[in-house]
């Protein structure tokens, strides 16, 4: 802002103090510009996370944690439509911990959603089978499967158990552990 103002005032004191005052103000004010625009989008918003879940018609729970919440209300976002399997893959990918394979068992009536992003149960599985049944027809099972550490892979890495106990894991720990 001193760039703006002719030479003499870049020793007054006062326009000194002034210019300084009215930066922080300008900053305070752009900081603030820009929490309001986080709030307009999910993966951003903060204190706008209840707006979202309102839209999309979810109970507020402030108690959750925010990458849950956001999680839901993408998948609510994203569930609308004909459910294929691509469809449920997206639903269930926008989930914490949610890379996972979709597979349809016509003979059974059912869906085979397995985990395969990350090892054991995810934190927020309640709401991803929530979101699934909403949007999966009531005719059709929905059947989740979780991975874990295999024999097979344990040997593949050849370990002794000296070296498997220094990794200093307990069994829950060491069956979401990949080698």
């Amino acid at each position: 802002m001193h760039d703006y103002l002719p030479k003499y005032y870049s020793d007054s004191r006062i326009v000194n103090h002034l210019l300084g005052r009215e930066s922080a103000e300008l900053i305070r004010y752009h900081e603030q510009v820009q929490d309001v625009l986080n709030q307009f989008f999910v993966d951003t918003a903060t204190w706008g996370l209840a707006k979202w879940e309102e839209i999309c018609g979810i109970p507020v729970q402030e108690s959750k944690p925010s990458d849950q919440r956001r999680s839901l209300i993408k998948s609510k976002l994203r569930g609308s439509g004909t459910v294929t399997v691509a469809g449920i893959k997206t639903v269930v990918d926008s989930f914490q911990n949610g890379e996972v394979e979709v597979k349809e068992n016509f003979a059974d009536y059912e869906v085979v959603i397995t985990f395969i992003g990350r090892r054991g149960i995810p934190p927020n599985l309640n709401d991803v089978k929530a979101a699934v049944r909403e949007i999966v027809p009531a005719h059709l099972n929905v059947n989740y499967q979780f991975t874990y550490l295999r024999w097979e892979e344990l040997d593949k890495a050849e370990l002794t158990w000296d070296e498997l106990e220094a990794l200093h894991k307990n069994w829950d720990q060491l069956e979401v552990w990949k080698p």
